[in-house]
């Protein structure tokens, strides 16, 4: 689909990154929550191969009304890895806020379960000393089809910049098993969940109109019909880019005039 990505020198800067970024920290590793899907599978192989198995730690965290493939395919990985890891059942977290989760309130219970989750992590990333490792790739960040404070907030990203085509093909090559490459991405938030059926297109054809609109700044609805895409897919993903900028920024500070907070201070003699 992109013709000028380079898979070698992309793992080779995610591995930098990844090794810098935690050098930078002082801390002792990453934290991952392993979903059994795809991005958490390349987030955690980046991160084996950059500084170890010993330096990374897996914490799996179904509710009761999770696929069983999610749990095996995320032990699968773990083992392939051989990584340790820990599972914990957030079902009585969530149950106790929603007792009954249906039609109307589905959605909400699944946010509440990617907050959950991400709550976890950072508590256990408290405790072992270290970061948590994000999971987002850039094709859900530009149609902010994410959690906001949930599976979005990590200490760092590495996949971040890779459209979802890409970690598809990272992920073959640092080995992720088949069963995790091959199956439907589901955020497995409910029962028969797939973020496709959800979404309305394809990620095929997301991460096409996501490269013409944003890399290459085609937003000529002409050119893109022409290119193949139907009104219906573009103006969905237009609608979704639009409608969640939000999540892609901090929360909006009131300006008073004062000056930026620097990321550091050196102090003069």
């Amino acid at each position: 689909m992109n013709d000028t990505f380079d898979s070698g020198k992309a793992i080779t800067t995610l591995k930098r990154f990844l090794t810098g970024k935690l050098l930078q920290s002082g801390l002792e590793g990453y934290v991952i929550g392993l979903s059994g899907g795809i991005d958490s599978a390349l987030s955690a192989a980046l991160a084996v191969e950059a500084l170890g198995k010993d330096k990374l730690f897996g914490i799996l965290m179904p509710y009761k009304s999770s696929s069983e493939s999610s749990v095996t395919d995320a032990m699968e990985l773990v083992h392939k890895l051989g990584i340790k890891y820990t599972q914990i059942d957030i079902s009585p977290m969530v149950d106790a806020y929603y007792p009954e989760i249906n039609d109307e309130n589905q959605l909400r219970a699944g946010n509440k379960m990617a907050r959950e989750r991400m709550s976890i992590l950072f508590d256990y990333a408290h405790k072992m000393n270290c970061l948590v490792l994000g999971t987002g790739n850039r094709t859900e960040i530009c149609l902010g089809y994410t959690t906001l404070f949930g599976d979005s907030a990590c200490s760092l990203n590495p996949l971040g910049e890779l459209y979802k085509s890409e970690v598809r093909q990272l992920s073959k090559i640092l080995g992720v098993p088949d069963s995790i490459i091959n199956k439907p991405p589901s955020a497995d938030l409910w029962a028969g969940q797939t973020d496709e059926q959800e979404i309305g297109v394809s990620y095929a054809q997301i991460d096409f109109i996501l490269m013409q609109i944003i890399d290459n700044q085609n937003v000529s609805l002409t050119a893109l019909q022409d290119a193949g895409c139907s009104h219906t897919d573009i103006s969905r993903i237009v609608s979704l880019i639009n409608r969640n900028a939000f999540k892609r920024s901090q929360p909006a500070i009131a300006p008073l005039g004062r000056a930026d907070i620097p990321e550091s201070v050196q102090l003069k003699e």
